[in-house]
């Protein structure tokens, strides 16, 4: 289920890198790739719906980094929403108690 998922973003990533500049259109078109292989690896579609809404929220009102190209800047936001969506900090694990 992760290999699939992965190619598929890795997929819309390299499409996405692949333009000079990003209008509307692409942004849209690799936002609904990465719905469908969300969907598909069967997260819940209300998380999907949200996740695509923020991620959308936020590349079309940014302005992209000297740095990134317009691609990679869109990398680096679908990354940062992953992130916070897992919860966005590292947490340690507890391992006190009985063990079987």
């Amino acid at each position: 289920m992760f290999d699939s998922l992965s190619e598929k973003l890795d997929g819309v990533f390299k499409r996405l890198k692949g333009h000079g500049t990003l209008s509307e259109k692409h942004i849209s078109e690799g936002l609904r790739e990465v719905r469908m292989a969300l969907l598909e690896a069967d997260v819940h579609f209300k998380v999907v719906k949200q996740f695509i809404a923020d991620i959308k929220e936020r590349a079309m009102g940014q302005e992209v980094m000297s740095s990134l190209t317009p691609g990679q800047q869109v990398i680096k936001i679908v990354n940062d929403e992953l992130s916070r969506l897992m919860g966005g900090q590292n947490e340690a694990l507890n391992l006190t108690g009985t063990h079987p």
